[in-house]
């Protein structure tokens, strides 16, 4: 019962991420939408998280962490600052595309991280295999739900109330020019790029340095650094950077504390647990979570297209997480043949041992 707990626990840290996730899309649409700066959010959002995490870092610190070098702190302060291009990148890349693309852009990065990982040899894909074959298609599918919820709405499921309209009020879907769009879902996918390419990165990053909170710390830290170089130098005005008891403060609380801070240390810990592709895969989650809550909070209108693209994403999903558990147990069950081979083979030449003596000794009468 025990073991089985603990197997059970990175499949609910992985959804409490996506929960997380799904907040984060709700708190930022409110303060991008009250006037609150791309660049400036990303600078106080990761200074709030490094406050956050290093008194925790500082006790909870585990005792046989290896010493940083500073080839390693180089590392870490260069894979940091995808972090912050990808938080910028995506920022804004949402002033110009829906907030409906602007979520679903989210589910190309298990893709990528999976391409990536396979690329750099952290992922294996046998596609004469069973669990390979589950995997490309629990890929294919995502995709597939991710173009359906995208591009295809179909008749409303849920609406608002009828009278948003003729009450004034406030809608969140932006509407743009063609090369607006062009422009937005460029800056979208880019910023899924560096995103998929800093969590590939998070694997080796865990073989070497074991110690989870220090690292998340120092990646909140360099990130922070960036990011408040390069937000000071793109907005001067020094009103973009007061805040008030307002939606803004709390937008950067919660994705500084919940999102970047705890969240960003349960993704270290489940990629080092199940691997970068399996943290990746539950993206999907949070599209469909950010969905139900913009229909229920927000007052947009849910569409048919939606739980299409929904069902697609979520039968992807444990396609391949089937696939994954699959190739697991082919890989333990493998290790315990060969164990039982070595044990067996050993065996075999200790009992051997006294016959051949015998044979000797006959031999020389």
């Amino acid at each position: 019962m025990i073991s089985m707990e603990k197997d059970y626990k990175p499949y609910i840290a992985a959804i409490l991420m996506q929960c997380s996730f799904a907040g984060l899309f709700l708190l930022l649409k409110e303060a991008m939408s009250s006037g609150m700066k791309p660049s400036v959010f990303v600078a106080y959002r990761q200074a709030f998280a490094t406050i956050a995490l290093l008194p925790f870092a500082f006790f909870f610190q585990s005792k046989g962490s290896p010493h940083l070098t500073w080839s390693g702190l180089c590392k870490i302060f260069f894979i940091s600052s995808w972090m912050v291009l990808s938080f910028n990148l995506n920022l804004a890349g949402l002033q110009y595309v829906s907030a409906t693309f602007g979520t679903a852009i989210l589910t190309m990065v298990p893709t990528l991280v999976f391409i990536m990982a396979i690329c750099l040899r952290i992922e294996n894909l046998a596609i004469t295999k069973w669990h390979g074959i589950a995997k490309i298609l629990g890929t294919v599918l995502v995709l597939s739900g991710v173009m359906a919820f995208t591009f295809y709405k179909g008749p409303p499921l849920y609406s608002a109330s009828t009278n948003n309209h003729q009450q004034g009020h406030h809608s969140f879907e932006k509407t743009s020019t063609k090369q607006e769009w062009i422009k937005g879902s460029l800056l979208s996918i880019a910023s899924q790029l560096f995103q998929a390419l800093w969590l590939t990165m998070q694997a080796p990053l865990l073989t070497k340095y074991k110690g989870k909170l220090r690292l998340t710390v120092l990646q909140c830290g360099f990130s922070c650094l960036m990011a408040t170089i390069y937000g000071a130098a793109v907005e001067r005005n020094l009103s973009s950077w007061k805040l008030g008891w307002d939606i803004n403060l709390l937008s950067l609380l919660y994705c500084g504390v919940v999102v970047t801070g705890v969240t960003y240390w349960l993704q270290a810990w489940v990629i080092e647990k199940k691997g970068p592709v399996f943290s990746a895969i539950f993206g999907p989650l949070a599209l469909i979570l950010a969905a139900i809550f913009s229909a229920l909070f927000l007052k947009e209108t849910l569409h048919w297209g939606s739980v299409l693209g929904g069902g697609l994403l979520v039968t992807g999903l444990y396609i391949f997480l089937w696939g994954k558990n699959r190739e697991a147990r082919n890989k333990a069950q493998q290790q315990l043949d060969h164990s039982i081979e070595e044990a067996h083979f050993e065996g075999i030449t200790i009992s051997a041992s006294p016959n051949e003596k015998a044979e000797e000794r006959d031999a020389q009468i």
